[in-house]
């Protein structure tokens, strides 16, 4: 059986140079923002007495310094990918926070229970994702609809011919 696959007319899908359609490039900053809204939404916990607290019964060592400095990373590193500002720099500060929160608060190895531990397995595992996603972020930018999208357009490109 022969499945005849017509390409979509021009003017229902404009295309661009890699080939997806004109409007996915918006997708690009819903994705910086959900991505970021996890690091912007929890970045204030760092700073209250309760979370510090609770950090420092979880065995984090200095944590009135540690668990303020995480939230310093969350919320730069977040509000630098939401905005598309540095975003690469922004996705490796959150690299550098997601790497020893992960490992720290969510070693499912280690726990006895195994409900707990299959929580914190979720965790970890929602962790990882969102390293992955930094990774392509340091990786690739910040992409279209972004201030480093527009802080490349404005700069004049020089020859050196």
């Amino acid at each position: 059986m022969d499945i005849d696959i017509a390409p979509p007319a021009d003017d229902d899908l404009a295309r661009g140079s890699d080939g997806a359609g004109a409007w996915s490039r918006h997708l690009v900053p819903l994705g910086r923002a959900a991505f970021a809204a996890v690091f912007l939404w929890f970045a204030p916990g760092d700073f209250s007495r309760q979370g510090i607290a609770w950090a420092g019964q979880q065995g984090v060592p200095l944590a009135g310094l540690l668990v303020p400095l995480a939230g310093l990373l969350s919320l730069a590193g977040g509000l630098s990918v939401l905005l598309g500002y540095r975003a690469r720099l922004g996705a490796w500060l959150l690299i550098l926070f997601l790497v020893p929160v992960t490992i720290m608060f969510h070693n499912f190895w280690a726990v006895r229970d195994p409900m707990m531990a299959q929580i914190q397995q979720g965790f970890f595992l929602a962790n990882l994702s969102r390293l992955g996603g930094a990774l392509l972020i340091a990786h690739f930018g910040a992409g279209p609809f972004s201030l480093d999208g527009r802080a490349s357009i404005s700069r004049p490109r020089h020859s050196t011919g």
